[in-house]
């Protein structure tokens, strides 16, 4: 599927960027840096240009083979990278994905990622038929908590294996109203 641009508002969800227009690569390494982002997203390391340009092709990768839908959430007369949500695991036979969002450091604690959460379950419901959403984080998490109610997902319990962390991980469910 072709990558879809949302506006959500105070914001704007795109396709990450690394071209003569616009690059992320080095907001994308900044938050990949910070401590707190670190504990909970082990799966990527950006620590190089390198790095960070080969993150932007696999998520342009994963749009074109529908496995994710990703998108920088941007400040909108800028373009500026304040965040990243998407649908990832996507099954579209059977209407599923898992949610996920971040928050560059420097943006934390202005409500970016309920808006950028909630703009993205809108599309996976009314864009891509989606009947099921999960929402998943280690317990420890409390901001993703407070996303994932702000979002309108329901917490139904802790999963039986724990996050790669170790910790007690919650899920949360969302279906079109």
């Amino acid at each position: 599927m072709e990558p879809v641009e949302i506006n959500a508002g105070a914001y704007y969800l795109r396709q990450l960027r690394a071209d003569r227009h616009l690059d992320d690569r080095a907001a994308l390494m900044e938050a990949f840096a910070d401590p707190q982002h670190r504990r909970y997203v082990l799966n990527y390391q950006l620590r190089t240009l390198d790095e960070a340009t080969e993150y932007v092709a696999l998520r342009a990768a994963q749009w074109a083979c529908d496995e994710r839908c990703s998108w920088a959430v941007a400040e909108p007369t800028t373009g500026r990278l304040l965040g990243e949500v998407g649908l990832r695991d996507l099954d579209l036979t059977f209407g599923m994905a898992e949610a996920s969002v971040w928050t560059h450091p420097a943006e934390r604690g202005n409500g970016i990622a309920a808006v950028a959460l909630s703009a993205a379950t809108r599309f996976g419901f009314g864009g891509l038929g989606l009947h099921e959403i999960v929402y998943r984080h280690d317990e420890s998490n409390i901001a993703s908590a407070v996303v994932a109610a702000r979002s309108g997902f329901t917490q139904v319990g802790v999963e039986d294996r724990p996050s790669p962390t170790g910790d007690p991980l919650v899920r949360w469910v969302l279906k079109p109203s």
